[in-house]
């Protein structure tokens, strides 16, 4: 162990930051990609997250620079894969890059103070940033399975006492660390099944095989075949993945109207397009007994659905990146729908990772996401975990059904 402090002491210092910020990243994105494998470890969740904010109210401004910046990669290195379906692939790499520089820029700010306790409540303030409307970077969610709580309360605990036990110089700098005792998560809230039977359709189609025309027939039989199974099965619901059919479906009457006579045996619930007036809906149908619910999504996914950014630059991104699409429009408000005396929330994909949509606490929702634009990459896993968090937050359960990964319930 002595030759080994030698050997680093040996090494240059910005060779010892490199290594550091590997380090703190690999720490902090452990859990993420434990979960990814199929791992869910809480002794070792829980250790990697107390040690790597201990970390980081320590290290030096430019090791934090440097592990904001390998922590953007490994958390959103899959964001520019998108691109390539907009034909710009030579963006892919420079996306990557630019969410690298946008996380060394995050937690450099944390840079701004020496002090443990100052840069603990800069730690604190930064749970409540979202760089361009993108929340994807939750600091709580490395305790999702942890032996810790996820609440805003417990994390400010956990801080709190790290950067005590860090600034107190006397033989009872340890009983600081009993604070981390209260922020114990030592039990969960008892949630039950809907007393309804739902059938949540995965699918595993390639992006770029999805919007192909001479992919329609072998779609729609596929989504019918899922049906079919469902009514077979006895299920009270189906419910297929987002843009499940990937059509405006109100330009489709005739496929409505077969939809209209299969929910005379079985709720179905699911995803496509719509366009009216010239604008264009994400959104999802939802066929019950005849009737029709198109529940508009209310969040869109920041520069996939919407740019967001001043309307001069708003257009030429659009013009220049996106073939001249224009954004998305999204509804006001959330969609609740009932289904045998039972409500349910609609959500689609980004949204269903969003607080907005669990004000209220939804105590059931059917989310659909499309996971394709992304594979293969670790974006499931996270997506995943955001809604755990979610859904152990506001005490609601999510039935999630996706294309390319993601399917199962969430409680």
């Amino acid at each position: 162990m002595q030759s080994v402090y030698q050997r680093l002491n040996t090494l240059s210092p910005l060779t010892q930051d490199l290594l550091m910020a590997w380090i703190v990243a690999i720490l902090f994105s452990l859990s993420l990609y434990l979960e990814h494998f199929g791992y869910t470890l809480y002794m070792v969740n829980s250790l990697a997250a107390l040690s790597v904010f201990y970390l980081l109210l320590h290290i030096n401004r430019r090791t934090l620079f440097l592990s904001g910046f390998f922590i953007g990669l490994l958390w959103f290195y899959w964001i520019g894969f998108s691109f390539q379906y907009y034909n710009v692939t030579w963006m892919v790499p420079f996306v990557s890059l630019g969410f690298g520089l946008i996380y060394a820029l995050f937690f450099g700010i944390i840079s701004l103070s020496n002090n443990a306790l100052v840069r603990a409540l800069i730690i604190i303030a930064l749970t409540f940033a979202e760089p361009f409307d993108f929340n994807w970077m939750q600091f709580e969610l490395l305790f999702v399975n942890s032996y810790f709580g996820i609440f805003k309360w417990q994390f400010i605990l956990i801080v709190t006492a790290l950067a005590l036990f860090s600034t107190c110089k006397s033989p009872w700098r340890y009983g600081m660390l009993l604070l981390l005792f209260g922020a114990l998560s030592w039990h969960q809230p008892d949630k039950s099944l809907p007393d309804i039977t739902i059938k949540l359709v995965p699918m595993e189609l390639p992006q770029e095989l999805k919007w192909q025309p001479y992919m329609r027939e072998q779609i729609l039989a596929y989504n019918f075949h899922a049906i079919d199974d469902a009514i077979a099965q006895h299920y009270d619901m189906v419910v297929l993945s987002e843009s499940a059919f990937p059509l405006f479906l109100n330009h489709e009457p005739r496929l409505i109207e077969t939809l209209k006579e299969y929910s005379k045996k079985i709720v179905i619930v699911t995803g496509a397009l719509e366009e009216r007036h010239h604008h264009n809906y994400n959104v999802t149908y939802i066929f019950n007994d005849t009737d029709i619910i198109i529940a508009k999504k209310m969040i869109l996914v920041p520069f996939g659905e919407y740019i967001p950014l001043p309307k001069f630059m708003r257009n030429y991104v659009n013009q220049t990146f996106f073939d001249g699409a224009s954004d998305y429009l999204s509804a006001d408000t959330p969609t609740d729908f009932t289904v045998k005396s039972i409500t349910f929330r609609n959500a689609i994909c980004y949204e269903a990772t969003c607080e907005e949509l669990y004000e209220d606490n939804p105590k059931y929702l059917i989310a659909m996401s499309n996971n394709a634009w992304f594979a293969p990459s670790i974006e499931p896993t996270l997506q995943k975990l955001l809604m755990q968090y979610y859904a152990r937050k506001h005490n609601s359960i999510i039935f999630h059904a996706a294309n390319m990964g993601g399917t199962g319930i969430i409680q």
